[in-house]
């Protein structure tokens, strides 16, 4: 009997898949490359450099962002190098600013021109920072009483640092954005996050 073929249409791509290949679940990643590529077709050159994986993603895409124990190690390692600390060496900045900061969501949209305007953390988008809020995304755990549970231990406030400025240095396939190597946020921006997270004031702590 002839192998029955079904096609997929993804991102206005005509893709074809063989019928047994999609019993056994079975994703062909050139396939799904493609189709990629295609919806992007039409972007700018700097929008469609952001299909472009550089090796922690490459090898989280591979293993399913559950890597063997021998390639977490090397993205956690490649990730610790990567962060820059305060030339000051203070890591707490003004948690008022930093919660400005977790509130704006602007930066890094097709809709976003002004480049003189600041980005921001959207750190609402995933996270509960403040139990007095109400609207707030469960992607990432809720953070409140963050400093207080770690009895602003400086130990655990240079390590919202590095969280902040690469989360591979925690976990080796965070969802979370790389803030400051991938130069979301400055330096004194992800000082102000510390402070939202760690300084005793905070609403966060409340």
């Amino acid at each position: 009997m002839r192998k029955l073929t079904s096609l997929l249409m993804c991102g206005g791509l005509l893709l074809a898949t063989s019928a047994d290949a999609q019993q056994q679940g079975e994703i062909d990643p050139a396939m799904v490359d493609a189709a990629i590529k295609h919806s992007w077709s039409t972007a700018s050159s700097e929008w469609q450099q952001r299909l472009v994986q550089d090796e922690t993603m490459q090898q989280c895409t591979k293993y399913r962002n559950n890597p063997p124990q021998d390639v977490a190690a090397a993205i956690m390692a490649r990730a610790k190098s990567s962060v820059v600390y305060p030339a000051d060496g203070k890591l707490l900045g003004d948690w008022r600013k930093g919660e400005a900061i977790a509130q704006n969501g602007y930066g890094l949209r097709f809709t976003d021109k002004d480049t003189s305007r600041a980005n921001g953390g959207n750190c609402y988008a995933c996270h509960q920072l403040d139990k007095k809020e109400v609207s707030y995304g469960t992607l990432g755990p809720s953070l409140t009483g963050y400093g207080k549970l770690r009895k602003f231990n400086e130990a655990d406030a240079k390590g919202v640092y590095e969280r902040i400025y690469n989360p591979h240095t925690a976990l080796p396939c965070s969802n979370m954005p790389r803030f400051g190597e991938a130069k979301v946020l400055t330096i004194e921006q992800i000082k102000d996050l510390v402070a939202l997270l760690m300084d005793r004031d905070s609403p966060v702590n409340k």
